[in-house]
């Protein structure tokens, strides 16, 4: 291992320091930067698909509302789909995580690791992780969503393929941004990203605009 003279202890007491604080690591190189979610496009199919994608301006967000109680209007977060009595968060968790414990008979996650493909760091704390939305719901409901049924924006808000498990702050950092005004911070992990995005935008018809276009263009650009 190189090792760097003179300051190589105090770096690492400032690592350890963020380990206790945050539950965060860095990894010595990104990691896992092919994991995508199962129905992932490969990329030649996503290069393809986007540009089958229908062009279009964001519509307005009139209408929009995730709280609940009140409009709701992709559900209540999270759904269990699939009526195993396990919801999506626990699903993506126990998909992502290693070495996941669940709570005493129950399907909620307690403990578990995450190599974060977003940031190329390591997260010990389940409470530190949130699930992303890779194409956000207010994106969804701009560029289609907003015509749709409520049982399918439903299903849609609960897809899987659209959901990823990240450190709670860099999704916070994300928001509702489309790729033009925000990719994940791990450069390696772009490819992927692309793919995942492009594979849920094809999957409901979603429009793209010229600038998410492009930054997608440049993402899938990187895969090998």
């Amino acid at each position: 291992m190189a090792r760097c003279p003179g300051g190589y202890a105090p770096v690492m007491r400032w690592i350890l320091l963020i380990v206790l604080l945050t539950g965060c690591t860095a990894l010595p190189a990104s990691p896992q930067v092919d994991r995508v979610p199962g129905g992932t496009l490969d990329a030649a199919t996503a290069r393809t698909s986007l540009a089958a994608l229908p062009p279009g301006a964001p519509g307005s967000l009139r209408g929009y509302d995730r709280d609940c109680p009140g409009a709701c209007v992709f559900g209540q977060p999270w759904f269990d789909v699939d009526g195993d009595g396990c919801d999506q968060r626990s699903q993506v968790l126990a998909r992502d995580l290693t070495a996941v414990e669940r709570k005493p008979g129950r399907c909620g996650v307690q403990s578990g690791t995450l190599d974060d493909p977003y940031t190329g760091s390591q997260v010990t704390k389940v409470s530190s992780i949130q699930i992303d939305h890779v194409v956000p719901l207010a994106e969804m409901w701009r560029s289609g969503a907003a015509g749709w049924p409520a049982e399918k924006r439903v299903a849609a808000a609960n897809d899987l393929r659209n959901l990823v498990a990240t450190a709670g702050k860099v999704n916070q950092s994300k928001g509702d941004k489309t790729p033009d005004e925000w990719m994940p911070p791990n450069t390696g992990y772009a490819c992927s990203y692309g793919r995942i995005y492009v594979t849920v935008k094809a999957a409901y018809a979603l429009t793209v605009a010229p600038a998410e276009r492009s930054a997608l263009e440049k993402a899938l650009a990187t895969c090998g």
